[in-house]
């Protein structure tokens, strides 16, 4: 709760308001006392090399299994020597919505879509995905 406060002198305002602030990406994040972001709204232009990168390697991975030059993840998990279960979340990508990849490739998109955030389980239907990742209350272009 937010309590306005006159001092003595009758012409300072002392208001106290009890916030936390978080580091997201990089950047800080002022939290509201009930935990949510009031800069929902907030845009990033800033390109994210690592989701850059985890996109091109989903689109090259399913590429690869859909030629049949690997025939499964464990294959590709072998020749890239990575872990199986990291392909198999990087390859999820490649479900992500059209307008989704391309503002995670350098486009304008909200300040909370991280790589780790993609890397989690998230809805196959492309409108929940906006919702999900944040681009419904955003004016992007289509």
């Amino acid at each position: 709760m937010i309590k306005p406060k006159l001092s003595d002198d009758g012409w300072t305002v002392t208001v106290r308001v009890a916030i936390s602030i978080r580091r997201r990406g990089g950047r800080k994040r002022v939290l509201a006392p009930d935990g949510l972001s009031r800069m929902t709204t907030q845009v990033s232009r800033h390109v994210d090399n690592a989701m850059v990168k985890a996109i091109a390697r989903a689109f090259r991975w399913r590429e690869m299994l859909e030629s049949g030059t690997h025939a499964t993840i464990a294959e590709i998990s072998a020749a890239e020597k990575i872990n199986e279960s990291y392909v198999g979340r990087v390859l999820r990508l490649t479900l992500l919505a059209p307008d989704i990849v391309e503002a995670s490739l350098g486009g304008p998109h909200p300040a909370d879509l991280q790589l780790d955030n993609l890397l989690r389980k998230f809805p196959v239907e492309w409108q929940a995905q906006r919702g999900r990742f944040g681009f419904t209350s955003l004016k992007l272009k289509t």
